[in-house]
């Protein structure tokens, strides 16, 4: 038996908090809820003493994986590179399924929200963007083809 039994949520640390949360929200995630978070849990979790962390979660309607987005109170949070590209090591991107890829994009663009790269089609089976949120955040948009 494999010792994982689910895929909970994905964590991404922010400066802005209200940035990021409306990103995920203009894709079409939902807030689940807001909190703040200190004191022995998140001391002992981060390996921070003292630490004070803004946590917004979000799912994708009807449920599933979430995204956690998290904003550092204390300590100050150190900065990462806001225009990694995509062989940058580290947590490339986070990726979802939408059903049509185009009009997700031309959405995202009066959002403000523009794509690092183009539209690329693989193999006749998936077209795929990255588009570039608040803070260097990249979300890989992948159409199935039909």
């Amino acid at each position: 038996m494999a010792p994982i039994t689910t895929f909970d949520h994905v964590g991404v640390t922010v400066r802005d908090l209200d940035a990021a949360a409306a990103f995920f929200v203009a894709l079409g995630l939902e807030v689940e809820g807001r909190t703040f978070v200190e004191g022995e849990f998140i001391d002992t979790v981060c390996g921070i003493p003292d630490s004070r962390t803004e946590i917004v979660m979000l799912h994708p309607p009807g449920g599933g994986t979430s995204v956690e987005l998290s904003s550092f109170v204390r300590p100050e949070p150190v900065e990462g590179s806001p225009d990694a590209m995509a062989n940058e090591l580290g947590l490339r991107s986070i990726a979802f399924q939408v059903d049509d890829l185009r009009a997700e994009v031309a959405r995202l663009a009066g959002e403000g929200y523009g794509l690092i790269g183009g539209i690329g089609e693989y193999e006749g089976v998936w077209l795929m963007a990255y588009a570039r949120g608040p803070e260097g955040i990249t979300v890989a948009l992948a159409e199935r083809l039909r």
